[in-house]
C-alpha cells in the first residue's frame, strides 16, 4: 500500500503544479498537499488526522484539480468523496 501513495506522489509531482488559481489566492493550491489522503482515497481505509487537515485546508482548490485531466482521476472518485464525507468537509459541487 506504501508503494500505491508513493506512486500517487511520484505522479502528482510528475503532473506538476500549474500555478496558483486566482480564486483561491489566500490557500496555497499544490495537490501534492493531498499526498496524507492517498492511501486514504486508493484503498478505503479511514482518513487519517493529518488528511483530514489537508482535505480541509484544500477544500476551496478542490473544483480547479477535478477540472484537471491530469488529477480529477484520483480527486473525483467515489472515495474521494467518502473521504471528504468522513472528514466532516462537504465534497464541492462545481
Amino acid at each position: 500500500m506504501k508503494l500505491v501513495g508513493l506512486v500517487l506522489c511520484i505522479v502528482l509531482v510528475v503532473v506538476g503544479f500549474n500555478g496558483r488559481w486566482s480564486a483561491e489566492a489566500a490557500t496555497n493550491c499544490n495537490p501534492i498537499q493531498l499526498s496524507p489522503c492517498a492511501t486514504a482515497i486508493l484503498s478505503s481505509t479511514a482518513p487519517s488526522e493529518a488528511c483530514c487537515g489537508k482535505i480541509k485546508e484544500q477544500r476551496p482548490c478542490l473544483c480547479n484539480y477535478i477540472k484537471n485531466p491530469r488529477l480529477q482521476k484520483f480527486i473525483n472518485t467515489p472515495n474521494a468523496r467518502k473521504v471528504a464525507a468522513t472528514c466532516g468537509t462537504p465534497f464541492p459541487t462545481c
